[in-house]
């Protein structure tokens, strides 16, 4: 037997044995009653009755262990130019002076604080912050617009909101007070404060008696301790999908969330103590979350804050100077990032000016990996390129490639095996387990292992309903595709209205509640298309409404800045067909998987349930007259 294999198989019958001993890595102030708490499922609980501070491990421990003088951050920051290293001891400090800040200012444990803030070094001192506090933190990401700010609000319900004055988008600067500002009037709850960073190129004006300056607030404030927290306390709130409405807030845990991400960091990527780790993505997005901020820093690593692009900052030759220029061991990041690469340096000629000896290992995920991106990145690096498969909920790989366990041979277009923790299963609609090779839903085995979400915030009804219900004793994941002979996993993409833009996953059913509310538009339906750079992008599908005389140009403008204005600029929305109908079933269910596998130019079947068969001939030729398939 392999060493994957037997540490899979422990996972998967003795789970409770297997993350008692991984949770051996995570310093307890109380150890815990019950590994697993089997007693409410589909509610497990990991490490109940146990005690201890996720901040202290990410931060004050490795000082407490001769770390101190260790690069904890290394903020680099094309855009404005600089790049600022900060140490283990500096870290704990300004952490240590920022909890102190917000305890000022109000926040204590169990309160909640949005974070909206661009890649510098003090989003990560915010979460750090609240997470000393025992508070819960909810990062939003900063391109998102006051609308979308505005529902997680009403939602989180904080007491105090954190901000950066603003950011660089490409040539812009990008003001985030006037955002947050509309977010709150938008917003039926009013955070009591507001905590604005002040970024040396843009000044936010202090609205008075609720907004006080970090800068400030900083100045004056005393130092606070690690405050211990019970193990299935929440440490944060993320929302998913991009959903308006009532969002979902998939909640994650103390104690399960920082023994998993820690041992992640091993037996998936790796990677030691002391050495240099980068995730190129953003502390909006789980990624971020688990691999800029906690993970890294939970094993002692150093860990990048990059705040640019992979190309045009200043060039396609970015990533290549950050690996070298930091010693870069381990580079995680989406597919769309070296698709921009491949497409302005297809030779990859920039790589030739760098030294990479030092780097081992690329991990892409956050959408599919297309197998010609797989084989470019492999040739032109000479290093592993690790495609793994996971999601918001999970916050870490439900497959992968383990490395820190056994290396096993890449199948292109493959997430390759099952992580341990994860027993996964392919069903049919109708329940019925699959065997090798054939297609179905993507699920998983319950219980989920630890760091996989807890619940969905103040909405335990709608965590069961979304997640559990529809194959009970399974987690469903919402994806499709299969697991082959030799045990590889090929995830083929989403079976629910989740599109996959340069690896951020947006609602098109949040796209369709904004296009439906122009005064022209009758129905709707938005689903997502292949792009060679982005993955996936949204397309419109209109159907206006009788005697609508303006111009179609015209309203598929106004569309896009709806769509940008509501949901912001990172949904893509640029493209809409206006059609004379929607193809539906007899019940009247939008037939958004007809629609894109023709955009797609993949074979259909005719679903047996089509009110108007003929009507798919002519979404073809409007497909056809946007270009697509492309």
């Amino acid at each position: 037997m392999g060493a994957y294999e037997e540490v899979y198989r422990q996972s998967i019958e003795d789970p409770e044995s297997f993350w008692a001993e991984a949770a051996r890595g995570i310093d307890w102030y109380r150890k815990w009653d019950t590994v697993l708490d089997r007693s409410n499922p589909p509610f497990y609980r990991w490490f109940s009755g146990g005690e201890l501070n996720t901040c202290h491990n990410a931060v004050d421990r490795h000082v407490e262990r001769g770390r101190g003088d260790q690069a904890a951050i290394i903020h680099d920051s094309p855009v404005t130019g600089t790049i600022r290293t900060i140490t283990y001891s500096e870290l704990r400090d300004q952490v240590a002076l920022f909890a102190g800040a917000l305890r000022a200012q109000g926040v204590q444990k169990g309160d909640t604080v949005i974070i909206y803030m661009p890649m510098i070094p003090e989003a990560l001192v915010a979460m750090l912050a609240c997470a000393r506090l025992g508070a819960v933190h909810s990062v939003v990401f900063g391109g998102f617009a006051a609308n979308e700010l505005a529902i997680r609000i009403d939602h989180a319900r904080p007491r105090v909101i954190v901000i950066a004055s603003g950011a660089i988008e490409g040539r812009k600067t990008l003001a985030y007070k006037p955002m947050v500002d509309s977010a709150i009037v938008q917003s039926e709850h009013k955070p009591e404060k507001c905590i604005i960073f002040q970024r040396d190129f843009l000044e936010a004006e202090l609205t008075e008696a609720r907004d006080v300056s970090w800068q400030e607030i900083v100045r004056d404030a005393e130092p606070a301790d690690c405050v211990p927290v019970r193990a299935t306390d929440p440490l944060y709130i993320l929302y998913t999908s991009g959903t308006t409405g009532m969002p979902k807030g998939v909640m994650r845990d103390n104690g399960g969330h920082a023994v998993a991400i820690h041992w992640t960091m091993k037996n998936i990527y790796n990677v030691e103590p002391g050495e240099v780790y980068w995730a190129a993505s953003d502390v909006g997005w789980v990624v971020g979350h688990s691999y800029i901020v906690y993970g890294p820093l939970l094993k002692g690593c150093t860990t990048i804050v990059y705040e640019g692009k992979p190309i045009g900052t200043p060039d396609a030759g970015a990533f290549w100077r950050v690996i070298e220029q930091h010693g870069v061991s381990t580079l995680f990041t989406a597919p769309t990032a070296f698709r921009a690469i491949k497409k302005e340096d297809p030779q990859g000629a920039l790589l030739k000016k760098y030294d990479l000896s030092g780097f081992r290992a690329l991990f892409l995920a956050g959408e599919r990996l297309d197998p010609d991106t797989y084989h470019w990145a492999r040739k032109l690096l000479q290093v592993p390129v690790i495609d793994h498969w996971w999601q918001t909920e999970t916050a870490w790989a439900i497959a992968a490639n383990p490395l820190g366990i056994e290396k096993f041979p890449v199948k292109p277009g493959s997430a390759t095996k099952p992580a341990p923790g994860y027993d996964i299963r392919i069903l049919s609609d109708e329940g019925e387990e699959l065997g090798p090779e054939q297609e179905g839903n993507i699920v998983v085995r319950l219980p989920l292992p630890p760091g996989t979400l807890a619940t969905l915030w103040n909405n335990e009804e709608r965590f069961v309903k979304s997640y559990m219900s529809s194959f009970p004793g399974f987690y469903e994941t919402s994806d499709g595709g299969y697991i082959d002979e030799d045990g590889y996993v090929f995830v083929m993409g989403r079976i629910d209205d989740v599109i996959n833009i340069a690896g951020h996953r947006l609602s098109t059913g949040a796209m369709e509640e904004v296009i439906a509310t122009h005064p022209d538009v009758a129905e709707c339906a938005v689903f997502g298309v292949d792009d060679s750079l982005k993955g996936q992008v949204p397309l419109g599908l209109v159907v206006l409404k009788a005697g609508a005389a303006r111009d179609s140009d015209e309203i598929a403008a106004e569309l896009v800045q709806m769509v940008r204005e509501q949901i912001g600029p990172i949904a893509c929305y640029r493209q809409t067909a206006i059609v004379a109908r929607l193809p539906k079933t007899r019940s009247g269910k939008i037939l958004r998987g007809t629609m894109r596998a023709i955009a797609a130019g993949r074979e259909y079947r005719m679903p047996s349930t089509i009110d108007n068969p003929a009507i798919l001939d002519e979404i073809t030729d409007n497909l056809k007259q946007l270009g697509l398939p492309r």
